[in-house]
């Protein structure tokens, strides 16, 4: 199936309505793990942090204190819900910015830790994501990722592709089968990961990696 690259984007009603579903959707997942998940990998974050795809924010609670943060999310329904987490969190230092993550508004070699978590499944064009990541990153800069990937298992493979467009409609633009970690190596990425299992979800997002990548 397609990688992701030039598909048509979910419409601007039904991302009004997503934003609303996307956290009672999640919620039986972060229960299962996906939280825990989130917590373990953003205690690595340092210095510099930009999170691609912010979301609703699930991930703020779990950056340490002594980073400065920066949350890119395109959608104007998610980051409405952005702004309030931000408030009830206490995160008044951090900035919220209006970009895709293909065109991420930062100067090159200028962010220690880029963040992705449940992104690159979603966005258009995983490829331009991933050298966009590798031009802001300083050199001894860092990829921390949680991301849901196409299956190893040839049944579920076949299943992520028969449910690709239903699934894409609904799930906000997102790619169930797309090969993110071959992605990320394509684009010149060293890649450290660990599979696991998306939890509490629908099958076709199951299988998930969890780590870390760098340009050294």
């Amino acid at each position: 199936m397609s990688t992701g690259t030039q598909l048509t984007s979910p419409s601007k009603v039904w991302m009004r309505i997503f934003a609303l579903v996307y956290e009672p959707f999640l919620w039986l997942g972060e229960l299962a793990g996906m939280r825990n998940r989130r917590r373990g990998l953003l205690r690595n974050a340092r210095g510099r942090v930009v999170e691609i795809g912010a979301g609703t924010g699930l991930n703020i609670a779990h950056y340490p204190d002594d980073i400065e943060l920066v949350l890119t999310e395109p959608d104007a329904s998610m980051r409405r819900k952005l702004i309030r987490r931000l408030q009830r969190n206490g995160r008044r230092d951090a900035r919220i910015v209006d970009a895709p993550a293909e065109r991420l508004p930062f100067p090159d070699a200028s962010v220690d830790t880029v963040v992705s978590t449940l992104v690159l499944c979603t966005v258009d064009d995983p490829q331009r994501t991933l050298r966009e990541v590798a031009r802001v990153l300083r050199p001894d800069g860092q990829l921390l990722f949680v991301e849901h990937v196409r299956a190893n298992s040839r049944f579920l493979a076949a299943y992520q592709d028969l449910m690709f467009r239903p699934w894409r409609g609904f799930a906000g633009g997102c790619c169930c089968n797309r090969p993110t970690l071959k992605l990320m190596r394509d684009c010149g990425f060293t890649v450290t990961a660990d599979d696991g299992v998306w939890r509490g979800m629908p099958a076709i997002v199951h299988p998930i990696v969890v780590g870390r990548a760098t340009l050294l």
